[in-house]
């Protein structure tokens, strides 16, 4: 049989060979370091045989997909681990994932004190060089399998597998776990792990399930690689929205208020406010909308006519019983059906159009508890929504313009370097979620696919993640631990004016059907919100900060000239306070740097006789001596701009 490798030359063999005894044929430092092979592109176990003509690619911890062996080896080691220490915990998944790997069990909360035994034990295990055998049973072997080792969740792994399967093992000493593999030869292969924290989950992730207790950790094949990464979650830590912006008081949670509705506290507010206000003038005075209000709330009825009682209404908030009472209500979810009916209030000709109306709208959406997080999960949030009403032969130029102002948003706030596009298709494997045909859903899907290219936008495509009604240009973003959500959406809607009997007139006096395209510019101002903490670890540009300057007296005597200071700037729409307390004025400088306030402004005699300010900002730290005239224009010119200062001395 011939093998043909990465590099393209051939290895020729008589009988069949492990990818492993391939792999120390080949060298016997390749065969240490392999994790796993790829054979015609399909990740195999180093034990398994070949025994035809094929491509081989060795994988090792350069690779990603051999970093996951290591890491999923390190699981089922953690899991030892802990069945050694805690012999009655039920073991659930372990996985690998994107920068680790996890383990669920059935247990008690495990303390940092527990996670240090288990990486201890974890230690002994790794030491004593476990091989790794995989076997196999049939399917109601595999059942009783477990059943004996009082394995309930394995049980109902299996359970769910078809009739006839054959289902797989490895087993490593004493411990033996239902899995698929691919895994290391032996125990010895993980280098460098660290057990990163435990919280609770709920099996299969249903919050009707049992709980259990998840152990996050990570693996990698050097010491050096972990310490940097180690390292790289300090930094994480600091940038987390969920602790910092409680830090800088913008925000703040209750638990008698409810999970997923947050408190947004006054100085968030007020960056909500700037964001909020730049938005709405953006769109109506150079995008040309048209702004409404429209209810929280409505009957039933509107969204039956919709469609959101059909395909949506496990995520609404209904208030009411529909076997009980005459009239039953629910909280918005979306605003789109409102708008229709702002469009429909009046005859539209074709002149009209586009009818571009945009709304800041407080929405809410029934997530399950185990989704809630900080600003960016939530169950009731503020969108900058809007619907555009087009003719089909305007719904181009419309969508290139919605993703025109979704850029420039982007752009503005200096983040457009850290999203993803996306096409959210249709799933053609589950017809009965959507509106329309095939011809429907793939011609719509290709309007945007153009459109994407046309741009020279990057983009991915993912089936199943598009509305019922149409598909999207999704603008996707991570948080600081890897978690993807959606920040912007653009969705084009042919099907749903036919619902709400929507039309316009056109040139021969024909009622038409128009297009929708639902679209947001920002998105939702609260995960907005937390992305900006998390990009500036809450070193904000200056327009956006709540508090843009601090006034800092030398003493209690040049308080009045403090004020007229004040006065000045917030006379030209500054966000400025004093800080009149009787401290030095070292202490006030550390405790306004601490407060990542972006200019301070020291006064004493000297300032006051010739009528200056000495600056001290987080960009470039002491700016000198300037006329508080000149200092005036020059922020006041910041902050129109919207200009992103480059920060030049960050101990400043």
């Amino acid at each position: 049989m011939k093998i043909t490798l990465k590099d393209g030359s051939v290895k020729e063999y008589d009988s069949a060979k492990t990818i492993y005894e391939i792999a120390a044929d080949i060298s016997e430092g390749l065969a240490r370091a392999a994790c796993a092979g790829e054979v015609d592109g399909e990740v195999k176990d180093l034990r398994t045989v070949i025994d035809r003509d094929c491509s081989l690619n060795i994988l090792t911890a350069n690779d990603k997909e051999g970093l996951a062996v290591i890491r999923h080896t390190a699981s089922h080691v953690m899991a030892e681990a802990v069945k050694r220490l805690y012999p009655e915990a039920k073991i659930a998944i372990g996985p690998a994932i994107e920068n680790g790997f996890y383990y669920d069990f059935q247990c008690e909360p495990f303390s940092r004190e527990d996670l240090d035994a288990i990486e201890k034990e974890m230690k002994k295990i790794i030491k004593e060089g476990t091989p790794l055998n995989k076997f196999t049973l049939p399917r109601k072997e595999a059942i009783q399998y477990m059943k004996d080792r009082q394995e309930p969740f394995k049980v109902e792994l299996i359970e769910d597998l078809p009739e006839g399967s054959e289902i797989s093992f490895y087993e490593q000493g004493e411990f033996t776990d239902l899995c698929a593999g691919p895994h290391l030869m032996n125990t010895k292969g993980i280098k460098a792990f660290k057990l990163l924290s435990s919280s609770m989950a709920y099996w299969r992730g249903d919050e009707r399930r049992e709980q259990l207790q998840r152990i996050y950790a990570t693996a990698f094949s050097k010491k050096d690689e972990l310490a940097a990464y180690l390292e790289h979650l300090e930094d994480i830590k600091k940038r987390d929205h969920n602790k910092l912006g409680r830090e800088m008081e913008l925000f703040a949670t209750v638990d008698v208020v409810g999970q997923g509705l947050p408190l947004l506290l006054p100085k968030g507010v007020k960056m909500v406010m700037k964001l909020q206000r730049w938005i709405e003038d953006l769109e109506d005075k150079e995008w040309g909308y048209v702004r409404t209000k429209t209810p929280l709330m409505a009957k039933s009825d509107m969204y039956k006519i919709s469609g959101h009682w059909d395909h949506y209404k496990e995520g609404m908030f209904v208030l009411g019983d529909e076997q009980k009472d005459k009239e039953v209500f629910a909280l918005r979810p979306m605003t789109c059906p409102f708008q229709y009916y702002v469009y429909k209030n009046a005859q539209r000709s074709y002149r009209d159009l586009p009818y571009r109306m945009g709304e800041t709208s407080t929405l809410f959406r029934k997530e399950e508890s185990g989704e809630m997080h900080g600003l960016t999960r939530v169950r009731q949030f503020t969108i900058s929504e809007g619907h555009l009403v087009v003719r089909p032969d305007q719904a181009e130029e419309e969508l290139k313009g919605c993703l025109d102002l979704a850029n420039y948003c982007l752009r503005t706030l200096g983040l457009q370097e850290d999203v993803t596009y996306r096409l959210s298709k249709w799933d053609p494997n589950n017809k009965e979620k959507y509106l329309g045909d095939e011809h429907y859903w793939e011609s719509t899907q290709g309007k945007i696919r153009e459109i994407l290219v046309e741009n020279g936008v990057e983009f991915v495509e993912a089936d199943g993640e598009a509305a019922f009604y149409g598909p999207k240009i999704d603008i996707q973003a991570k948080n600081v631990y890897g978690k993807e959500d959606t920040m912007i959406t653009i969705q084009l809607d042919c099907a749903i004016a036919e619902n709400f009997d929507m039309y316009y007139i056109d040139q021969n006096g024909d009622k038409i059907r128009p297009y929708i395209i639902h679209r947001t510019s920002i998105g939702c101002y609260e995960r907005t919100l937390a992305w900006l903490i998390e990009k500036y670890a809450g070193l904000f540009p200056t327009w956006l900060c709540p508090e843009q300057v601090r006034v800092l007296p030398i003493s209690e005597k040049y308080a009045d000239y403090a004020e007229q200071v004040r006065k000045e700037l917030a006379r030209n729409d500054v966000d400025v306070t004093v800080d009149n307390r009787s401290e030095k004025i070292g202490f006030k400088i550390r405790e306004a740097r601490l407060s990542k306030v972006p200019y301070m402004l020291v006064v004493g005699q000297k300032e006051e006789e010739e009528g200056t300010v000495s600056v001290r900002s987080r960009y470039a730290g002491d700016e000198g001596t300037k006329a508080l005239e000149d200092f005036t224009d020059a922020i006041c010119k910041e902050i129109r701009t919207k200009e992103i200062r480059k920060i030049e001395n960050q101990e400043s």
